[in-house]
């Protein structure tokens, strides 16, 4: 049991009803979960007091789209990327994920886990109580399935929830033939005796998956019991056409966007299906960006993460992401913030996290700032005073 927390004098976001902030409001904290917001003087003499002295407490970061779960860097591959090497460039030369995958065989589960753990705290100073984890470098039924544990293992010790992705279309082995084949017939039958019912994930762009393979391995994971749910990155370099495949399949979401159609960005807004768009990766790759404005505009649902990796995006803050896409996508602070904490929950199937309401777990940060579109006009630092996870003050 932790001990009550009261909050009083913040502009509290509940994003129950839209960004607006109730003034000068109080929250207090019990058994881990949310039992009470007002507007006026909430009576909890035995709570540990803090006065938010008219700064912004409201959910914690929610970050979506990652693949936290690595070995070795990609230093030598920067230095390539910076004499002019494009990333499909450094891909098909078997760099890029292929060099990731190497090292992660080399690594055990107890090592990658430890470097997880690393990441997943920063992270959490970051505000960031709740993320996705992607497998993907291992290829391998085994080593795709050494990461799984790896994340799993990890989670036991982090406060915060962690949602894992099986990642197993992420790219080709050039070593193995008919590699999609094995993938299909025998990664993703292991993964689903031991994590039934996981997300699958795959990468269809040139180089990678192609969509003809990617719509095989998705029809497979539906076929199973329980059925899988999916996630597609698509469209980053290239539209190839599996948007469309993927709202066709009832995907939760399709990832990237960068280089999608104004015509079949319009079809994914008004599907059923949640668009993530990942600023951080135009920043680090190629300064392009997905373009989120008119994603909204036609009623799409939208998610912000950060695509935290070694390759594309090496960042670890929805901070940073935040102010990324408010620069970029062409979207608002108060636009952005629901995008990582409301909409993400919903992606990932929390219900009880992403929102400020009696009931809910005690996940919320409050900013240094005492107006929320801070949050988009400044980048660099921190913005964090307090980071509360699961009715814990954590940092």
């Amino acid at each position: 049991m932790s001990p009550p927390i009261l909050i009083t004098n913040a502009r509290i976001l509940t994003m129950t009803d839209g960004p607006g902030p109730i003034i000068g409001g109080s929250i207090l904290i019990q058994n881990s979960t949310i039992a009470q917001i007002s507007q006026s003087t909430i009576n909890a003499p035995d709570a540990q007091h803090i006065d938010a002295k008219g700064r912004i407490v409201m959910p914690s970061f929610i970050d979506a789209h990652t693949h936290l779960c690595w070995a070795g860097d990609r230093l030598d591959e920067w230095e390539q990327k910076q004499r002019g090497a494009t990333y499909l460039e450094i891909l098909k030369s078997g760099g890029g994920i292929m060099s990731t995958v190497r090292a992660v065989r080399h690594a055990t589960t107890e090592e990658l886990a430890s470097d997880l753990l690393i990441r997943l705290n920063a992270m959490l100073k970051e505000g960031t109580t709740a993320c996705e984890i992607k497998s993907g470098y291992g290829l391998s039924t085994a080593d795709e399935l050494k990461m799984l544990d790896a994340i799993t293992i990890a989670s036991k010790s982090w406060p915060g929830r962690i949602s894992p992705t099986a990642c197993i279309g992420h790219a080709k082995d050039p070593e193995v033939p008919n590699f999609v084949d094995q993938t299909i017939n025998q990664t993703l039958p292991a993964i689903h005796e031991k994590y039934p019912g996981i997300t699958i994930d795959a990468y269809t762009e040139d180089g990678a998956w192609s969509v003809d393979e990617t719509v095989r391995l998705f029809k497979a994971a539906k076929d199973l019991a329980p059925q899988h749910p999916l996630r597609i990155h698509a469209d980053q370099f290239n539209a190839l056409g599996m948007l469309e495949a993927a709202v066709e399949l009832g995907a939760l979401s399709v990832d990237h966007l960068e280089a999608t159609t104004p015509e079949s960005l319009k079809y994914l807004a008004q599907s059923r299906t949640t668009g993530v768009m990942l600023p951080c990766s135009g920043f680090h790759v190629d300064a392009r960006y997905a373009d989120g404005r008119s994603f909204l505009d036609n009623s799409g649902t939208l998610v912000i993460a950060t695509n935290a990796n070694p390759g594309s995006a090496p960042c670890l803050s929805m901070p940073m992401a935040i102010a990324l896409a408010v620069r970029n996508l062409g979207i608002t602070a108060a636009e952005a913030i629901t995008a990582c904490t409301t909409n993400a929950a919903n992606l990932l199937g929390y219900p009880d996290i992403g929102t400020l309401k009696p009931g809910n777990r005690a996940d919320l940060i409050m900013l240094r700032h005492t107006d929320h579109r801070q949050l988009g006009y400044e980048f660099g630092g921190s913005p964090i005073d307090l980071v509360i996870c699961n009715g814990k003050i954590i940092h």
